[in-house]
């Protein structure tokens, strides 16, 4: 039967080995591949959006929440995330998540959240997402462009997390859920958008590695492609 012990001696080095606690010092351990181009509040986000789409939500998901802790993020930055989240993870995954997150809290007192978050837009109009994407997927099936942009508006307004925070919670997802046309050029626009380099693209799909090596490879054949078709390969 394997434990927490045995298991630790047949874990191979990996970059998701992002930090472990020491007083209240939130540090990033030896890994192969790195991604010094990624902070390590970057990578604690990356590590948790991998634990909400892939569901590991025991031993991992555990010490991804205390390293988010040692990292200053608070309970409500995690219930931003787990709702950020939510419109690719899909639903039902977010709120296995958000429930393990309340026993965490409750199990080891942990500060509880306070309430902040952002105002949802259920009953507008329009959406944040390009004009051309939206008329794409309009005439591809009305009905589904009109729920993308309630989607998409819902989660507009969000602040606690940066815009390149979010970029590179997107481009993961699309890693992992291996959604690596439309969904994956946008993400990366914005990414690049929001001041990302090519260099930090890469890292957020190279630090992808530890949670499915085969998918990271395909995205990056995909990222690669994308960013010599921009003219930004290497920079």
């Amino acid at each position: 039967m394997l434990d927490r012990h045995t298991l630790r001696r047949i874990r191979p080095a990996h970059p998701g080995r992002v930090a472990h606690r020491r007083g209240h010092r939130c540090r990033h351990g030896r890994s192969r591949p790195a991604s010094p181009e990624l902070t390590t509040r970057e990578k604690v986000l990356l590590c948790l959006t991998a634990d909400v789409c892939q569901q590991t939500l025991g031993l991992p998901f555990q010490q991804h929440v205390t390293m988010a802790g040692d990292c200053g993020l608070s309970a409500d930055d995690l219930r931003e995330v787990l709702r950020f989240i939510a419109y690719d993870s899909g639903y039902p995954a977010a709120l296995a998540a958000l429930a393990r997150l309340t026993d965490l809290e409750r199990e080891h007192a942990l500060p509880a959240p306070t309430g902040q978050g952002h105002e949802v837009n259920a009953n507008g109009t329009g959406s944040p997402i390009p004009e051309p994407m939206r008329q794409a997927v309009a005439a591809l099936d009305a009905p589904f462009g009109i729920y993308m942009d309630l989607q998409s508006r819902m989660r507009a307004d969000m602040r606690l997390l940066s815009v390149r925070e979010r970029t590179f919670i997107t481009m993961t997802v699309d890693v992992l859920f291996q959604t690596l046309q439309e969904s994956f050029r946008a993400h990366l626009m914005r990414a690049l958008g929001a001041g990302a380099t090519p260099e930090e693209a890469r890292a957020v799909v190279r630090f992808s590695t530890q949670f499915g090596m085969t998918k990271a490879w395909r995205a990056m054949h995909v990222l690669d492609a994308l960013l010599t078709e921009l003219g930004t390969a290497r920079g």
